[in-house]
C-alpha cells in the first residue's frame, strides 16, 4: 500500500512512517521542518520505499500530486506545542484550518482515506473524568491565545465529519492524549521532556500551578499501534476515538518520578 504521512519528520509522525515501511508500505513523508527534524527520520532515510518531500501541506500542486498516487492519508502535519501556539498564533490557524482543509479537499477529489490526528486539547476546560468522545467542550476565552490550538483541531474536527457526511470520504479522527517516547523535545512546551531535560542540567524542575492538575502519558509506540488499527477499521469511519492512557498522574508526581530517575 502507498501511504502519505504528513508531518512525518514529526516525533509521532516519524514513528508511525517507521512502522508503515516495517508493514511493507510504500511511504511518502511531507513535512516543513518547522518542528519536525531530518534527525527523526535518519534511521529509516536508506529505505528505498521512502520518499520525502520537505514542503508545506499548503502547497496545493504538491499536495494534489502525493495524494493522486497514494492510498491512505495519515494526517499529522499540525502546529504544536504550547510556546509555539503562543509565539505563532496566525500560522498555528493557517497550518492546522487550512492545511485540513486543503487535506480533506484533496482527498476528497481522489476518494483517499483519510486519518486527522486531532488532540485532547479540544475538551478545554472540562473537568470532569475519564473523558467521552462525545463530551461538551468547554473553551477558555478567545483572547487567551492558548485556546486557538483547541479551537483549530476542533474545527478540523468538524470538517472531517462533514466531508463524511455529505461527501461520504472515508475518515478517521484520533484525538491524541499526551504521548510521550524517544524524539520528543520539550522545546515546544512539552512537558515530560521539559522536566527531563531539567534534570539532566541539574537545575530544579519548574511546575506551573500547585502542580495538581493531572494528565495521562502514552508511549508513542502504542499510540502509533492505536492509529493503525483504526486505519484498519471499516467500522471506525466517521467516529471520533480517544487514543490515549487511562491512567493518571498529578503534575507534582510527574515531577518526583523523574527526579527518581
Amino acid at each position: 500500500m502507498k501511504v502519505l504521512v504528513t508531518g512525518g519528520a514529526g516525533f509521532i509522525g516519524s514513528h508511525l512512517a517507521e512502522t508503515l515501511l516495517e508493514a511493507g508500505d510504500e511511504v511518502f513523508i511531507i513535512d516543513n521542518l518547522w518542528t519536525g527534524k531530518l534527525a527523526n527520520i535518519e534511521k529509516i532515510q536508506g529505505n528505498e520505499r521512502l520518499h520525502l518531500v520537505v514542503d508545506t501541506i499548503l502547497n496545493e500542486s504538491v499536495m494534489n500530486e502525493l495524494i493522486f498516487k497514494i492510498d491512505h492519508i495519515y494526517h499529522l502535519a499540525a502546529a504544536v506545542g504550547v510556546k509555539n501556539v503562543m509565539d505563532h498564533p496566525v500560522e498555528t490557524l493557517e497550518t492546522n484550518v487550512k492545511g485540513t482543509e486543503v487535506v480533506l479537499r484533496l482527498a476528497n477529489r481522489f476518494k483517499k482515506k483519510v486519518f486527522i490526528a486531532s488532540t485532547s486539547e479540544t475538551y478545554g476546560k472540562h473537568v470532569e473524568h475519564p473523558l467521552s468522545e462525545d463530551d461538551n467542550r468547554v473553551m477558555g476565552s478567545v483572547k487567551k491565545r492558548r485556546w486557538a490550538y483547541a479551537c483549530s483541531k476542533t474545527l478540523d474536527e468538524f470538517l472531517a465529519l462533514s466531508y463524511f457526511d455529505e461527501k461520504k470520504l472515508p475518515v478517521v479522527i484520533g484525538r491524541l492524549f499526551n504521548t510521550v517516547g524517544p524524539r520528543q523535545i520539550g522545546q515546544y512546551g512539552m512537558v515530560l521532556p521539559t522536566f527531563v531535560q531539567s534534570v539532566l542540567l541539574g537545575k530544579p524542575i519548574t511546575v506551573f500551578g500547585d502542580g495538581t492538575q493531572t494528565r495521562s502519558f502514552t508511549h508513542v509506540k502504542d499510540v502509533v499501534w492505536a492509529i493503525t488499527r483504526l486505519m484498519d477499521a471499516p467500522e471506525a469511519e466517521g467516529d471520533i476515538f480517544n487514543v490515549g492512557n487511562d491512567r493518571e498522574v498529578t503534575i507534582n508526581e510527574l515531577a518526583e518520578m523523574v527526579k527518581e530517575m
